[in-house]
């Protein structure tokens, strides 16, 4: 992992977010890293979808986003699965079995229409469908390090076809109403952004003074306008709570945020937050859910299911998640790409959604 090993030499990871040193979580100065050239991505045809018949959440949002989307008939998958939080190693086999087994070679990515279960023992669900489940430790100690992901920072136009991966995600939220309103701002946000004369977009990056989950901070970018891009970085301050607007990506590091200012994002937009239990959907152990940004009105997110200690390859990058995203990847792919280590979580939102 060169990238890695070039970015953190001044933002260490540790093994336990008690030691994180203070000082590691602001950089001297900011630089842009690069990223590859991205040809094409992902559309309506690659996507296979998955729909669990024993949950009537999952057969209406499932045939929502194929009618919404377009998804061929042949690229669905209707099977039963338990409707709970977690699967066990052997329930995961079988839908793996299952999905592989459906879909065809052309199926590059995966839509899976169901908030739970979103995990599989420690993993998260679509980390497990899209790399393969990773055996939790026996200790439970899920600060070990993990297997890094063949899409991190890549730019296949076709993953299926040159990784023989699906990156999957999790068409989640907290109501069927919910659900569709999060498809439709994903289908709005198609090409909305970085048109001549379009809308000014704001991506966002918040520092707190959570000195254990705001190690992120010193992958920031530089704040300002984006070359050639009609797009602004803000860098702000966990104090700062003056109103936003036009915001297309929003990071931080915090348990919880509280209230989130619903008239501040953009169509497409991302956003998440980076703690222990985020990807926990149904059940956060006191700290905020991911699906808190889809409700209010965010697309697509990420979080972790299992405590991942502060190691940063286990959250998304802010550079690669933002630079992939304003070459017109879509959020799944953008998402993806950003996260070295995404076994333990979590990627939920509107796969397609793609506003460059």
């Amino acid at each position: 992992m060169c990238l890695w090993a070039a970015l953190l030499a001044h933002a260490q990871t540790t093994p336990s977010p008690a030691t994180t040193p203070p000082e590691a979580s602001q950089p001297a100065t900011r630089h842009w890293i690069n990223v590859p050239r991205i040809q094409g991505k992902l559309m309506a045809a690659d996507m296979g979808l998955v729909i669990n018949t024993a949950d009537p959440y999952s057969v209406a949002v499932g045939a929502y986003y194929q009618q919404k989307r377009h998804i061929p008939p042949e690229q669905v998958l209707r099977l039963e699965l338990p409707v709970r939080n977690s699967l066990s190693e052997a329930e995961f086999e079988q839908l793996d079995t299952r999905i592989r087994a459906h879909m065809g070679p052309q199926v590059q990515a995966l839509a899976l229409a169901w908030t739970q279960p979103f995990a599989v023992e420690c993993n998260g669900i679509t980390a497990a469908v899209t790399l393969g489940f990773e055996p939790c430790a026996p200790t439970q100690n899920t600060c070990d390090l993990h297997k890094a992901s063949r899409y991190f920072n890549a730019a296949p136009a076709k993953p299926f076809t040159e990784l023989g991966l699906r990156p999957s995600m999790l068409l989640a939220s907290r109501s069927i109403h919910s659900a569709k309103a999060m498809i439709d701002r994903g289908v709005a946000s198609d090409g909305l952004l970085g048109k001549l004369g379009g809308p000014t977009a704001s991506a966002v990056f918040v520092s707190t003074t959570d000195t254990h989950r705001n190690v992120r901070a010193a992958l920031f970018p530089p704040a300002g306008m984006v070359r050639g891009k009609a797009l602004q970085v803000l860098l702000r301050e966990g104090a700062d709570t003056s109103p936003l607007s036009g915001v297309v990506l929003f990071q931080t590091g915090v348990v919880s945020l509280g209230e989130i200012n619903r008239q501040q994002w953009l169509p497409g937009a991302l956003a998440d937050h980076l703690t222990s239990f985020g990807g926990q959907l149904m059940d956060g152990h006191g700290q905020m859910s991911v699906l808190d940004w889809l409700e209010s009105g965010a697309t697509a997110s990420y979080g972790t299911v299992s405590e991942p200690c502060n190691h940063l390859q286990k959250f998304p990058h802010p550079q690669v998640l933002l630079l992939n995203y304003l070459q017109g990847a879509t959020a799944l792919e953008a998402y993806w790409r950003s996260v070295a280590w995404p076994a333990q979580g979590v990627f939920v939102g509107e796969p397609l959604a793609a506003p460059f």
